[in-house]
């Protein structure tokens, strides 16, 4: 059912690296036509890296590993896109709809396309003021029972990082600290929290890979945090600030369940002056690199 593109399939088959890009970055998280602008760029840096992109996204029902520029320029200006998690995998596909994909989505297909690396920015996790209204990402379930590497800079800032933290251990997810023994905040350089497990390489990222296929058990993920470089990090004091107004306005307005995170990431764009979103993309860049590298390196080859 999943469509790979040409590039894609013949990679995989020649057991060449692949990466997967995930798609609302493009259709959802950037303006026109920044967003397709940045599409390109992602893929180039997966390809500079030695690496097929496979951008995922479904278009006409049609779940699709891999993109052709025509169909980058389709996620980037078709109106009204779905935002597509695991569980509208089936009714867009049945409905013959189009659709980005966010993490969870992205992390099912790549890992039933055959791909076993994926960049993105963030994760998704718990929200804050979870005992009042338990609302968890779907990215925590899906990683819990999805064998894929997720290189990622954390999780995304306006959630509950310890109890995210607390979630993916409880979920039996892996998470490393790449060449660094803190959690990454996303926007930030460090989320405050600890990581268990530190590496200093893409290579022993993909020793960890084989050491969970050869171990068996739960096909669980494994996410390896890479941090935003400090000098291209957001303000911590502009952060913190903006983050509480964002908050409080929030709760002022009462915007709740779905629409919290994409008001609360609007919020801090616009409260920042688009700091915010430029240590974001620093953020996607420099996972979309690292990415490319543990491909490399887990290839039957290397």
């Amino acid at each position: 059912m999943i469509k790979r593109s040409e590039e894609v399939a013949t990679a995989l088959a020649e057991g060449r690296p692949v990466v997967a890009l995930e798609s609302t970055i493009i259709s959802h998280g950037l303006p026109q036509p920044r967003n397709l602008e940045v599409a390109r760029e992602l893929e180039g840096l997966v390809r500079a890296g030695g690496a097929v992109p496979a951008t995922i996204a479904v278009l006409d029902g049609v779940p699709r590993a891999g993109l052709t520029d025509e169909e980058l320029v389709r996620v980037a200006t078709e109106p009204g896109l779905r935002k597509l998690g695991f569980r509208d995998l089936a009714p867009c596909a049945t409905l013959k709809l189009s659709g980005a994909t966010t993490v969870s989505a992205t992390s099912f297909l790549a890992a039933r396309a055959g791909i076993r690396v994926f960049a993105t920015g963030g994760l998704g996790g718990v929200h804050r003021g979870y005992t009042s209204v338990q609302d968890e990402s779907a990215d925590i379930d899906t990683l819990s029972r999805t064998r894929i590497t997720v290189v990622c800079a954390g999780v995304k800032s306006i959630l509950d990082v310890p109890a995210t933290l607390q979630r993916l251990e409880t979920r039996q997810v892996t998470v490393v600290g790449f060449r660094t023994n803190a959690f990454p905040g996303f926007y930030l350089h460090t989320s405050g929290e600890p990581v268990d497990w530190r590496i200093e390489s893409a290579e022993e990222a993909a020793g960890i890979m084989r050491a969970q296929d050869a171990l068996g058990g739960p096909e669980t993920a494994l996410i390896v945090a890479n941090p935003v470089p400090e000098d291209e990090q957001l303000d911590p004091a502009l952060h913190d600030r903006v983050l509480a107004e964002a908050l409080a306005a929030a709760e002022t307005s009462g915007v709740t369940g779905q629409a919290i995170t994409p008001y609360l990431l609007e919020y801090l764009v616009e409260a920042t002056q688009g700091a915010s979103l430029a240590a974001n993309l620093a953020a996607v860049r420099g996972n979309t690199r690292l990415a490319a590298e543990i491909a490399s390196s887990w290839t039957p080859e290397n």
